[in-house]
């Protein structure tokens, strides 16, 4: 299993901090659908307001897994970086994967 966390390591709110911060944000996928070489790796995504979005990935046995599902909170609406990093290997838009195909 590969466990995707979400983090946000820089934030451009008012008192520097995230709400969500503390909460744990993860998705578990099977090893058969994500890249060998997208394992064990950051993958970041930067809006022009200074927010930053880390999405982590490791490797995990199918126990941790289960323990992950049951205190993830879901992934914040962020599920399409998740999509992004395993299609694309990096955090693309999709008006940036547009621009790509032009």
């Amino acid at each position: 299993m590969i466990a995707f966390e979400l983090s946000m390591p820089n934030v451009g709110s008012w008192n520097r901090k995230w709400s969500q911060e503390g909460k744990c944000f993860v998705r578990c996928y099977n090893q058969r659908k994500v890249p060998k070489e997208y394992w064990n790796n950051s993958f970041y995504y930067r809006w022009d307001d200074g927010w930053t979005a880390c999405v982590t990935t490791r490797k995990i046995t199918s126990e941790e897994a289960i323990k992950l599902k049951h205190m993830s909170k879901g992934f914040c609406g962020y599920d399409w970086m998740i999509e992004s990093i395993i299609k694309h290997g990096e955090i693309l838009t999709e008006r940036m994967v547009g621009k790509e195909n032009r």
